[in-house]
């Protein structure tokens, strides 16, 4: 089945089991991975428990319980765990981050005779006025248990809310790359851990991504330096599940993240501080973005779209995929506009 999941590996954190799920890639013919299902919230549950137990991050399930309290959901209320994704559109190889859904994709290579898999995290990404830049590059170096040395941006903040930083912080729980850090070809930007996971699924770093800790150290040992790395902002994503076409939408990132150019340039302080060009103020709407999606999506395969089913999904923008067409048997061209 294209939907199975292969728990790989159970670990238990002082929060609550942690599972790391790896989806088969399903064949040919279907773009769609996992499925939604719920759960009952305990007394001691918050949401933030709830999503990291399950693989998702804060915006993940927030979205997706609407009017739930998110510190106290209330015991025996029950609780969406929206673990239906479309996979991203673009190659299927190395890492790809999306981030209009603060969420990770990772394609490894399948070895001879064996299924290919997809891994899936969710992310934290850089808040508005510390952009993640969009753009292709490749992991450059890999560190275990890293040091921080602050930029004298970041130190200047902390300093202004009254929290000096040193200029390294050690390793350590007051480390906030936590154990495990991927470098990127893009100069001052990394993947790492997090020693406050409770922001993963936020916007809430200075450009680079964070992931729950677990999450990051279960990768680290699966990927290599020279993995290519695609960073994209693609908020509505359509594709097939059989005769079914699913999308899944979510909110437009308040503004538009800054393109820069792939660089193998070698920095040695992490997590530097850089000047970004200026993001393009031209923006897309939802549906212009369905559009462009479907026409991709339907370039060799012809499908009709049920407008009404669009417009209720864009209006929601939960991140949850839904049904919103169909393929037209017999057909020489896509009925996009019926």
């Amino acid at each position: 089945m294209h939907n199975r999941i292969v728990h790989l590996a159970a670990l238990l954190l002082a929060t609550a089991p942690v599972y790391a799920e790896v989806f088969e890639l399903p064949p040919e013919g279907y773009d769609v991975i996992g499925s939604v299902s719920t759960i009952t919230a305990r007394y001691e549950d918050t949401l933030v428990d709830i999503a990291r137990r399950h693989g998702l991050g804060y915006n993940d399930v927030v979205r997706a319980n609407p009017g739930v309290n998110v510190w106290v959901p209330g015991e025996g209320t029950e609780i969406v765990l929206p673990s239906r994704f479309v996979l991203p559109p673009g190659p299927r190889n190395g890492l790809v981050l999306n981030l209009a859904e603060y969420r990770m994709y990772y394609f490894p290579a399948a070895r001879d005779g064996k299924p290919a898999y997809v891994y899936t995290y969710p992310m934290s990404i850089g808040r508005m006025d510390w952009e993640t830049p969009l753009g292709n590059t490749t992991i450059t170096a890999m560190a275990r248990n890293p040091a921080w040395y602050p930029p004298q941006s970041v130190r200047d903040e902390h300093a202004a809310d009254g929290d000096p930083l040193p200029r390294i912080v050690k390793p350590g729980p007051d480390n906030p790359l936590g154990t495990r850090a991927l470098r990127l070809g893009l100069p001052g930007y990394l993947i790492h851990g997090t020693n406050r996971p409770a922001g993963v699924g936020m916007r809430v770093s200075h450009g680079c991504v964070r992931m729950f800790p677990e999450d990051i150290e279960f990768l680290f040992d699966k990927i290599r330096v020279s993995t290519t790395v695609r960073i994209i902002n693609v908020p509505v994503k359509i594709g097939w599940d059989g005769e079914s076409l699913v999308a899944e939408v979510h909110p437009l990132l308040e503004s538009p993240q800054p393109l820069v150019e792939e660089s193998i340039e070698q920095i040695e302080i992490l997590d530097a501080d850089i000047e970004l060009p200026d993001p393009d103020p031209n923006r897309k709407d939802p549906l212009t973005y369905m559009t462009e999606q479907f026409i991709v999506v339907t370039a060799e395969r012809a499908g009709r779209l049920d407008w009404d089913r669009v417009e209720e999904l864009v209006r929601r923008s939960d991140g949850i995929p839904e049904t919103v067409g169909s393929g037209i048997k017999n057909a020489a061209t896509s009925a996009a506009f019926d």
